[in-house]
């Protein structure tokens, strides 16, 4: 009987009937935290990369939750054993991730592949790169923009093509913006933004100053305190807020982006400030309300030189210690960011295409033709030396959580700008210390 058996399975297998497992084969896990149409996205590149290595990979993709759930949890299962392959973490746990030695630098993949890291825009690189090492690789990249209303602008004779490029020029323009009933109840601000704590990092960058010491928290050791509150920045900053609301030129958005993102789309506010990666879902969400514009994201002072960093998140090889599973792990990275994937990846989400050569891709282009205000994301990327990739830091969310926190008591008038950038300082030095202390 067991002969025969035997027997029928070769056969089946012969005749092709069912698939034959290859004895080489290998299954990962790969964590991400895109929700809505981005998760969608990730699956149907999972699923393509699945097909196309039938037989010798297979990715299981799984939705961790938010960014901070997903790190919470590699933080509780790190000390045993690496849940995860590939993991997708945002840009402020970089040098967590570092710092944690869980993770298996993708420089040490690139020198074993000989791969051509050229490929990857080098602005972007830079964020994830320290002493020389790329520790993990940029995938849903973004930078902040300025969004505007050009039909409103047109209305208050305005030209629909020069946005402000600095917060003089934005009150200078949000007064001839600003709408008013009979009664003179205000019915659209001409300028409005979310209280977020990524903008401040953007600021102190685009003065071209550092947000913590230690260069900028990308030197061998990490950062031990901030050095926004030496070097001026965080004043300069707390200074625009407070004469923005106090000249009423700004109502109150709250924390994060979603109050103003919806105020720009129903038209209370013409002008706002979002990330890149927005572009797609203000244009499907306005339609044909009215037409939007893009700028640069606004320095705080006309005459700035610094320049923006990125946000968004990346992929990090966890150091399982299987080799097999960890050259799996690398093909599948170099699959997300190839070219025609990345094209893909950009018109589905509005990320950045992290690979050059998407760029001659017509997919690419035909996109770019479709939504031309996504030229603006890309050349202020180009505009950009790699000198200001922005800061790492072991407690950014504490820290952005902080910025915010102390950006309203300023603008509520319950402590002095210098007092609050004092108070400010203080608490994150705190932080980073004992993150410091304890790990």
């Amino acid at each position: 009987m067991r002969k025969f058996l035997t027997l029928c399975i070769s056969l089946v297998l012969l005749l092709g009937l069912v698939p034959a497992i290859a004895e080489d084969s290998v299954e990962i896990t790969f964590w991400h935290s895109m929700g809505g149409v981005n998760g969608e996205a990730i699956v149907k590149m999972v699923d393509d990369f699945n097909a196309a290595n039938e037989g010798k990979i297979k990715v299981n993709v799984e939705y961790q939750g938010s960014y901070d759930d997903a790190i919470n949890k590699v933080k509780a299962a790190g000390m045993s054993a690496m849940p995860a392959d590939v993991m997708q973490i945002y840009d402020i746990g970089t040098r967590f991730m570092i710092d944690s030695g869980w993770a298996l630098p993708v420089q040490d993949m690139i020198d074993k592949d000989s791969y051509d890291i050229s490929q990857v825009e080098p602005n972007i690189a830079a964020y994830y790169t320290v002493d020389g090492k790329l520790y993990s690789m940029p995938f849903n990249s973004s930078t902040p923009l300025l969004y505007y209303n050009k039909d409103a602008f047109k209305e208050a004779g305005l030209d629909p093509e020069t946005p402000p490029t600095n917060f003089d020029e934005i009150i200078e323009m949000a007064a001839k913006l600003e709408k008013k009933d009979a009664d003179g109840k205000v019915e659209r601000y001409g300028f409005g933004m979310g209280n977020y704590g990524w903008f401040f990092e953007q600021w102190i960058g685009k003065m071209a100053m550092h947000y913590v010491d230690n260069n900028n928290g990308r030197g061998a050791e990490p950062a031990t305190k901030v050095a926004f509150d030496e070097n001026g920045g965080a004043v300069e900053i707390f200074k625009v807020w407070k004469k923005l609301y106090d000249d009423g030129v700004i109502p109150y958005l709250n924390r994060g982006n979603t109050e103003a993102k919806q105020a720009f789309i129903t038209g209370k506010i013409a002008i706002t400030l979002e990330s890149t990666a927005a572009l797609k879902s203000l244009l499907t969400n306005v339609g044909d309300a009215f037409e939007i514009g893009t700028g640069y994201f606004p320095n705080i002072h006309a005459d700035d030189k610094g320049g923006v960093s990125i946000g968004g998140g990346s992929l990090w090889m966890l150091n399982t210690g299987d080799e097999k599973r960890q050259d799996a792990a690398w093909e599948f990275v170099k699959f997300m960011i190839a070219p025609e994937q990345q094209a893909f990846w950009n018109a589905k989400t509005g990320y950045f295409p992290i690979t050059v050569a998407t760029h001659e891709l017509d997919a690419f282009k035909d996109n770019l033709a479709q939504y031309p205000q996504f030229g603006t994301a890309i050349d202020q990327l180009h505009s950009t030396a790699p000198e200001f990739a922005g800061s790492l830091l072991s407690v950014f969310p504490e820290a952005r959580s902080l910025v915010e926190t102390y950006t309203e008591r300023v603008i509520n008038g319950e402590l002095s700008i210098e007092d609050a950038v004092k108070n400010l300082a203080g608490e994150i030095n705190s932080a980073i210390e004992i993150y410091n202390l304890t790990n």
